[in-house]
């Protein structure tokens, strides 16, 4: 794959118009005030497991609708008093898997929270826990077009309260540090942890990497690769929703919900990167904070020239715990 996207010069400020409905503010505080957060929907049971240097906790919380979703808490087997937290959200179509895939933040002295995703997990990695009870209309393939009929029934306004509760539920565990919360994820669980950052503030610090719902309108026009290609497909087929589809995503583009974000950011992306081009994220790193009541620093971005949607994988998680550890000074 050769560069396709801008060229990194223009890149660095490239802030694009985004379609922002006159309630945007309005529709999220009437969908997280409509399915509130129970600190005693929040459990956490011992798994078994064999290891010797982690401690693993079978966590559940409720989101959405009340919604019992699945997590991992991964800390280490000698912690004492809570720890600072890394929340993690995964890329679509994986679960949670199994704990020894989570051991690396517990490794550098963090609280790992993994949140499993509704409704998928069986797509790449070991399995997912957590059904989505909740149906959707006509559907192409993928996840992306799920509920694209309404706001209201879209998929992502689940997981973005699931991703803010997951938040929430972090501050319960007496494990963690509740005024130490960082959150972050790779492609979907990069636009989850823009969500988590921008619905609730505490979070501290945002690592999203590679995100996806980034300035959805370009994305759709540039890239054929799934899974905005998904929602090109959807509307080849239902030519007389296009209308209703961009109203509907323009509720959920992680770009404005970063711009409400008032915590440090540590952004990712690759330039050969034709799931989430480059540009997309770009828009959402160059806009975020600027509708907080404090507006943070610029965010800093990793640039892999040449790599594709794996972005910088263990590279950037060393990026990652070195920006993270600098801001625990």
């Amino acid at each position: 794959m050769a560069h396709f996207d801008l060229p990194l010069p223009d890149l660095e400020d490239y802030s694009p118009e985004l379609e922002e409905p006159e309630d945007f503010d309005a529709f999220w505080a009437r969908t997280l005030a409509e399915n509130p957060f129970d600190p005693a929907s929040v459990t956490a049971v011992p798994a078994t497991t064999s290891l010797v240097t982690h401690r693993v906790q079978d966590v559940t919380f409720g989101g959405y609708a009340g919604d019992p979703i699945r997590a991992w808490l991964v800390t280490p087997a000698n912690q004492s008093g809570p720890l600072p937290a890394v929340v993690e959200f995964l890329g679509m179509g994986g679960g949670r898997g199994l704990p020894q895939e989570h051991l690396a933040w517990a490794a550098a002295g963090y609280a790992h929270l993994v949140m499993d995703t509704r409704g998928q997990g069986s797509h790449w990695g070991s399995g997912g826990d957590t059904p989505d009870p909740h149906g959707t209309g006509p559907a192409a393939a993928g996840f992306a077009t799920h509920g694209l009929q309404s706001p209201e029934e879209y998929l992502y306004r689940r997981l973005f309260v699931d991703a803010h509760h997951a938040v929430e539920a972090a501050a319960v565990l007496p494990e963690l540090d509740a005024s130490r919360i960082a959150v972050t994820g790779v492609s979907q669980g990069g636009g989850l942890s823009i969500a988590a950052a921008g619905l609730n503030h505490r979070v501290i610090a945002a690592m999203p990497d590679v995100p996806f719902m980034c300035a959805i309108a370009r994305a759709l026009g540039l890239t054929d690769e799934p899974p905005y290609a998904d929602i090109a497909g959807y509307l080849a087929v239902h030519r007389d929703k296009v209308e209703q589809v961009r109203y509907t995503l323009s509720y959920f583009d992680a770009a404005l919900l970063g711009a409400r974000a008032s915590c440090p950011a540590l952004f990712s992306t690759g330039l050969m990167d034709t799931t989430c081009p480059p540009s997309t994220v770009f828009a959402a790193r160059n806009r975020w904070g600027q509708a907080a009541a404090q507006t943070p620093a610029r965010p800093e971005i990793r640039v892999y020239p040449f790599n594709g949607h794996e972005g910088g994988e263990s590279y950037q998680w060393r990026e990652q715990v070195t920006w993270l550890a600098a801001l625990r000074r």
